[in-house]
């Protein structure tokens, strides 16, 4: 699922910023290249048991992310709930709670790169 209106979608940061930021709200970068990363922030629905994740991409407009000074840029916002044995799907309905949770930790961020 794709998270619209976020305000998050073109923000520009330097890498340093941006790891430092996401890190203090628990994402975590995992995939990554010289051009692009993935970072993606655990979510846990105690209630069902199964777990969301709440991924953002960034690509660089400046510089490569070798560097903590390369500028990105944030594309895209989307959730999706894990499969077994590795993977998400998209396409499974997200609970309200964790869409909230999801939510909370975007807008964090938001101020946080702002």
């Amino acid at each position: 699922m794709i998270i619209e209106n976020t305000g998050l979608n073109g923000m520009t940061s330097d890498l340093a910023q941006l790891d430092e930021s996401s890190e203090k709200l628990g994402f975590v970068r995992w995939q990554w290249e010289y051009f692009r990363a993935t970072y993606d922030l655990k979510l846990e629905d105690r209630i069902n048991l199964e777990d969301y994740y709440l991924r953002f991409n960034v690509r660089a407009i400046e510089g490569k992310l070798e560097s903590s000074h390369a500028v990105l840029q944030v594309e895209s916002v989307y959730i999706g709930r894990a499969t077994f044995p590795h993977g998400l799907d998209y396409e499974s309905p997200v609970p309200q709670p964790i869409l909230n949770a999801a939510t909370l930790r975007l807008q964090e961020l938001k101020k946080l790169l702002a």
